[in-house]
């Protein structure tokens, strides 16, 4: 890992939106975070199976499988952002829309294992990159969908999204899965 710990955004270095994502990180190592989040998320949805992995708290939401696909596709595009900028870009880098997203990919015509598999890649690759930063570099700004940001208020942002989803994996999927089927479910 890096000797260059990732400090705490301000609120000028992020987008409102994202204000509630950086709220949700403890003091303490950034990148020590990430690698504990990896790990939290395969015993949270491991054990689960294809079919349960299937599950929807609403007609209108997405499955567990696609949470789990959205969340290493906002993990790689907010990643590249953090590339980008910390690389000195000065263009503006495109927003994207999630349900748009999750629309088109295949998530629930793949194996649990399999996406859990590629999220826990992709978050190795956000460690390996954000480890190799030094202080400039992660205090570069940049602008991403007409905001402007740094690359370590993305590192918080990746975070934070983490812990948002899998706060609604624990209270809205996997709670009320396990009240419909029986099934134990691990908790934070």
């Amino acid at each position: 890992m890096s000797n260059v710990p990732i400090q705490r955004p301000d609120e000028t270095e992020f987008a409102p939106i994202y204000a509630g994502y950086v709220k949700r990180i403890p003091e303490g190592d950034l990148l020590d975070l990430l690698v504990q989040q990896s790990a939290d998320i395969q015993a949270l949805l491991g054990s689960l199976s294809d079919a349960d992995a299937k599950f929807r708290y609403g007609p209108d939401k997405w499955s567990i499988k696609q949470v789990v696909g959205h969340l290493g596709d906002v993990e790689r595009i907010m990643t590249y952002r953090a590339l980008c900028i910390a690389r000195g870009e000065k263009g503006m880098l495109p927003g994207f829309d999630e349900n748009a997203y999750v629309a088109a990919a295949r998530f629930d015509t793949q194996p649990l294992a399999s996406l859990l598999a590629d999220w826990s890649a992709v978050r190795a690759a956000t460690i390996a990159f954000f480890s190799g930063l030094d202080a400039e570099e992660l205090a570069r700004r940049g602008n991403a969908n007409t905001y402007e940001v740094t690359v370590r208020a993305l590192a918080y942002i990746i975070a934070g999204h983490e812990r948002h989803h899998r706060a609604i994996l624990v209270e809205r999927y996997l709670g009320a899965l396990s009240h419909s089927r029986q099934i134990p479910v691990a908790h934070e």
